[in-house]
């Protein structure tokens, strides 16, 4: 039988856990151990930041923080409309109302004079999306969220390693969320990470994933304020720090994938999605915009049949079903790209030719 070519294999095999599986087992604790204040310490080290909080997935982490930031029912927020559902999930959740920002149709991330249109002093918070793991923009959103004193939180969940102006993403924002979901370069499963910078977010965060405890009485703990089980396992955070030392070599190892699929697919009017020189990008995702002679979903299709896994690049969340029918504001560069944006497969020891031979053969059919 064929084998068929994944978008993305994972970065650590069970072998290279078993025995630290083996002594959780034994040792009985599966949650905040000694793994969990390993990867948040290597974490902290890695980014360069002051404070990481390891969360159940990027969607808690995110949830979370907005309510760190005091966003509350009915405030607006606006946020980037090229993402994983999650990104506006988390505001419809806690009440408030999102605002569709549309994108850059280069970089894929938060267009600066959308937002400039659209922000009011009514805007509670901003959500810049880090897309397929490119912080290009980001700068200039921060600005804009400075000069008006505006939260900014950024969804990173694709964006871990990623760099700009060779600071690492996580030194940023307000408060920056990671993922560690299966299709990330990072895989724990599930799981995700909340980063900060800041004294008094860090506290409140602290107790906040502490179901609120802020410390211990003489018997039991003292509960401060209410908080959230959202805390990483001990098995995922395992998975966590070992990858997290591999990290940089994961990076560059898809950068000179992603450089053959340039290199092989521009010729035929395939446009990669734009990194600004200020970024040094993680590669989180190969996405490029098909031409317009090209059915992108015919394309999908065709490689499938040819033992190919590819899929869209993201969704437009101002033109969901559930967003569509409530606020009625479809974005327009989003929606054209959720229709023309394919993604590739990247993955260490994958050969990227085999993959763009039968892209072109599908394009010269057309």
């Amino acid at each position: 039988m064929k084998s068929y070519t994944k978008l993305i294999e994972p970065y650590i095999s069970y072998d290279e856990v078993s025995t630290e599986i083996k002594d959780i087992f034994l040792s009985g604790r599966f949650t905040q151990g000694e793994n969990v204040e390993k990867f948040s310490e290597n974490l902290v080290s890695y980014v360069g930041c002051q404070y990481a909080g390891l969360t159940t997935s990027a969607t808690t982490a995110l949830a979370l923080s907005l309510r760190v930031m005091g966003v509350k029912p009915g405030d607006k927020v606006a946020v980037s409309d090229y993402s994983w559902p999650a990104s506006s999930n988390v505001i419809e959740e806690i009440g408030a109302i999102p605002i569709f920002i549309d994108i850059d149709p280069y970089t894929f991330n938060m267009s600066k004079e959308d937002l400039e249109k659209k922000i009011t002093n009514d805007t509670s918070a901003v959500i810049f999306v880090d897309t397929f793991g490119n912080p290009s923009g980001l700068e200039d959103i921060k600005e804009i969220c400075d000069e008006k004193k505006i939260p900014l939180l950024e969804d990173a969940a694709c964006a871990l390693g990623s760099e700009l102006n060779k600071t690492k993403i996580g030194n940023f924002s307000n408060i920056t969320c990671f993922s560690f979901h299966p299709r990330k370069l990072l895989n724990t499963g599930e799981g995700g990470a909340i980063t900060t910078n800041s004294d008094e977010l860090e506290q409140v965060l602290k107790i906040k994933l502490a179901a609120g405890a802020s410390g211990k009485e003489e018997v039991g703990l003292k509960f401060s304020d209410y908080g959230f089980n959202f805390r990483m396992t001990e098995i995922q955070a395992l998975m966590g720090w070992k990858q997290l030392k591999i990290i940089d070599q994961i990076i560059q190892e898809r950068n000179q994938i992603k450089e053959t699929y340039i290199k092989e697919l521009i010729e035929f009017g395939f446009i990669p999605q734009h990194i600004n020189e200020n970024v040094k990008h993680n590669v989180q995702s190969v996405v490029f915009k098909v031409p317009e002679y090209i059915d992108r979903n015919g394309l999908v299709k065709f490689l499938s049949q040819n033992y190919i896994e590819s899929t869209l690049g993201t969704y437009c969340l101002s033109g969901t079903n559930f967003n569509k029918l409530k606020y009625d504001d479809v974005q327009f560069n989003s929606r054209n790209l959720e229709a023309k944006a394919i993604t590739l497969p990247c993955y260490k020891g994958l050969n990227p030719e085999t993959i763009t031979e039968k892209i072109i053969d599908f394009s010269k059919k057309k």
